[in-house]
């Protein structure tokens, strides 16, 4: 598959160069940045719209900082080079990943899922989610009405990728608020 038809999965927020050699702070939307910002990996920058601006491009260095990670690019010698790349996205080819676990989805295949109780009775379809301080929570669209949904263990009980259905346990009344 050609790169540009590769899937790419965005996996960290370019933020802003850091120091003169060409590094640039990146907050990693990853769970295993240590895995995913090694030197050798090819990545491409993404805008907002999902589309590629820059890339590919090659992880020459890469090392914790703070709460972010610092990566250096080959070819991206000083401050200047990576200025440009502040404030867009790091996307790594989804090939190259680590698999996904039993129970885990990537966000964006969420939508479209079936919630059901854990009953197998359906409560309706994800529709969409939003990325909130207090986490990931879904929109569903019930029977009669939207209602949003927290993805918390307490809440989603199993995850069927393969059937795309999330199995729920709600608290009364929850789906009618």
């Amino acid at each position: 598959m050609a790169d540009a038809e590769a899937r790419h999965l965005v996996v960290g927020r370019l933020r802003k160069p850091h120091g003169l050699k060409g590094e640039c702070a990146v907050f990693p939307l990853t769970a295993d940045p240590e895995m995913v910002f090694v030197a050798g990996r090819t990545v491409w920058v993404k805008d907002l719209a999902g589309e590629t601006v820059a890339g590919p491009l090659v992880i020459d260095r890469s090392r914790p900082f703070h709460r972010e990670w610092l990566i250096a690019f080959k070819g991206y010698a000083d401050r200047r080079a990576v200025e440009p790349l502040g404030g867009r996205f790091l996307a790594a080819e989804a090939a190259g990943l680590k698999p996904l676990e039993e129970g885990e989805v990537y966000q964006h295949e969420l939508v479209g899922f079936a919630v059901q109780d854990e009953a197998e009775q359906p409560l309706g379809l994800v529709t969409d989610f939003s990325d909130l301080p207090a986490g990931l929570t879904l929109e569903v669209q019930g029977p009669k009405r939207e209602w949003l949904l927290p993805y918390r263990k307490e809440f989603v009980v199993r995850v069927d990728r393969d059937a795309r259905k999330l199995v729920v346990r709600l608290p009364e009344g929850m789906t009618e608020l």
